[in-house]
Order: C-alpha cells, then sequence, then structure tokens
C-alpha cells in the first residue's frame, strides 16, 4: 500500500482551482485545477507545458494571475512566508557553491537556516553520511560529480526537515547509476513521512516513484491518477506478429488470459507460422502519447526562461 493511500484521511498537501498565468501575451496555465493529497507525486508534460511555472507558483517564487493555490492549507499569497517555513526546493540544477567543500556548503546553509553551530556541524555530518558523501566532504565541490552535486544538493534541502519537496528534474543529466541512487533517496523520504512533488520527463521515473501522475498539456491538467491508471487508458494488451525482418506486420488486442492468448496466438499462426509473436502491455509511455499527441521524448528545457528560474530558486534556497 502507497504512502498516499494510508493516508487518504488526510488534507489534501496541494490544491490548485482555476489557475491562470501568462508571460506577455503568452498564456502558461489556463483553468488549471488540481488536487493532491500525501505521498509522492510527478508532474509529466511536453516541454514548454508549463511545469516549472507550476512548480515556481506552488512555492510562492511566482505569483499567479488568477485562481486560488494552497500548500499545507495555506493559501500561496497571503500565507507565503509560512509556507516557505515548512518546504524546500531543489532546482534543474545544483544550487552549491562550488569554490566550497561539500562540508562547508552544508555548515554554511544550515547557520543561515538558523542553527548554531553545534549543531550545524552535527547535521551536517548526519547528511553527508545519508547521502554517501563523507569520502568527499572536505573536497570542493567543483571536484564532485554531476551525481554527487545532486546529492549534496538534496541534502542542502534537507538541512531542516520540509514537509514538502519539490523536485524540478532532479535527475537532469545524472547517469543510470546516480540516477538510481537518487531515487532510493526520495522513496527513503517518502517512506519517513515526507511529500515529493517532482516534475520529470523520465517516464520511467515516474512510474518508479509516484503514487500519482498528473499529466500537463495545453495549459491545464489533462489527467489525473496512478501509473496504471494511466496505463489503463489506452487499453488493453495486444499482441504483436513480426515478420522476418522484425517489422511489426500485425497488432491483434488481447484480454491477457491463457484462452485469449491462446485464440490469438492460433489465428496468427493460422495465417503465418514462421511469424514472431511479443505481447505488449500499455507503458506510460503509450499513455503519454495518447494523452498529449506527443512522443515521451528527453529535452533540456521547458521553452521558458529556466536562467531566471534558477537564479530566483538559488536566491531564496
Amino acid at each position: 500500500m502507497s504512502y498516499a493511500e494510508r493516508n487518504i484521511t488526510h488534507r489534501p498537501v496541494i490544491e490548485a482551482s482555476g489557475v491562470r498565468k501568462s508571460y506577455g501575451t503568452t498564456e502558461v496555465l489556463r483553468g488549471l485545477d488540481l488536487s493532491l493529497g500525501p505521498g509522492v507525486h510527478a508532474l509529466l508534460g511536453p516541454n514548454g507545458a508549463g511545469k516549472t511555472t507550476l512548480v515556481n507558483i506552488l512555492t510562492t517564487l511566482v505569483p499567479h494571475d488568477e485562481g486560488r493555490v494552497t500548500v499545507l492549507g495555506m493559501d500561496t499569497r497571503t500565507d507565503a512566508r509560512q509556507i516557505r517555513h515548512r518546504i524546500s526546493v531543489t532546482g534543474q540544477f545544483a544550487a552549491v557553491d562550488e569554490v566550497l567543500t561539500g562540508r562547508e556548503n552544508l555548515v554554511m546553509m544550515a547557520r543561515l537556516l538558523g542553527l548554531g553551530r553545534r549543531d550545524a556541524r552535527r547535521r551536517t555530518d548526519e547528511l553527508l553520511a545519508r547521502f554517501d558523501l563523507e569520502q568527499a566532504a572536505d573536497r570542493a565541490v567543483r571536484t564532485y560529480s554531476g551525481g554527487m552535486r545532486r546529492r549534496l544538493d538534496l541534502a542542502v534541502s534537507l538541512i531542516w526537515p520540509p514537509e514538502v519537496l519539490f523536485l524540478d528534474e532532479p535527475t537532469t543529466g545524472l547517469d543510470t547509476r546516480s540516477r538510481l541512487a537518487l531515487w532510493e533517496q526520495i522513496r527513503t523520504l517518502a517512506s519517513e513521512g515526507t511529500n515529493v512533488f517532482l516534475t520529470t520527463q523520465y517516464l520511467e521515473e515516474a512510474d518508479q516513484l509516484a503514487d500519482q501522475i498528473a499529466v500537463l498539456d495545453q495549459v491545464r491538467i489533462v489527467a489525473l491518477g496512478s501509473a496504471a491508471h494511466l496505463k489503463g487508458l489506452v487499453g488493453s494488451e495486444w499482441v504483436r506478429a513480426l515478420d522476418g525482418t522484425g517489422t511489426v506486420v500485425r497488432e491483434v488486442p488481447t484480454d491477457g488470459t491463457a484462452a485469449d492468448l491462446a485464440r490469438v496466438s492460433g489465428d496468427l499462426a493460422a495465417a503465418d507460422p514462421t511469424l514472431r509473436l511479443e505481447l505488449h502491455r500499455p507503458t506510460l509511455d503509450d499513455a503519454f502519447l495518447q494523452l498529449t499527441g506527443q512522443p515521451a521524448t528527453r529535452a533540456t528545457g521547458e521553452g521558458e526562461d529556466t536562467t531566471q528560474t534558477d537564479q530566483i530558486l538559488e536566491t531564496t534556497r
């Protein structure tokens, strides 16, 4: 049972109603509605869909033009300061000082957040151990790999444990090993009770981590549900028949039962006994394509002013 299911009676962690946002004449969000309870939630969408804008609104970094947004029951317009004390944000790029060591970065941020010298050192030691950075703690961050920088950035976000952690494309640019290590940290945080809201263009990331997935397209949320629910929107399983060159020549839907698979394979074998058969189940990629009309391709940007966004994130840490 997911964390969200165990806490289904709790109030929504994030709520948005009728949200609109434009940059000049470009409308980014229109009439957006969203309600999320406790757990891990992923936001998917094509490039330029407005994912970073929505994160900036939810984290009080950017005001919305119309509608109402609450985080932990507090209004992002009137309760911004209270919200900021109870959340943490990690942007698309590591916002740490490359000249300082990992330890110095953590101690500095802990002191800025109000911890005394002893408590800052203690918390730093805890986080270095948790994120497997002890051996590199006294090296300048400029010598860190991309995965190490992301782990340090996440550690900085947890100096004061947040009730909601916002991660904007947390594994961008990481190799597979580093990505899996960060996934494990996110799972651990969720098991400890931290609510996580992440944007990603890696559909496998959303599939592996999220209790619920929201799909943002054409300035609004077009689907919301578990990965299994979104995959179910595509339809049932089907059998693919491939010829000797590996080309798909037929696709036949099936309910997945032994009897129906025997029927389908029998019909295909009767037509051409040389065909090679594959059972295909709907994937999140299939759902994304059906919902947005676009394949889930990896891209580097939102089509928005991400440079300005990153600067905002860094100055409000």
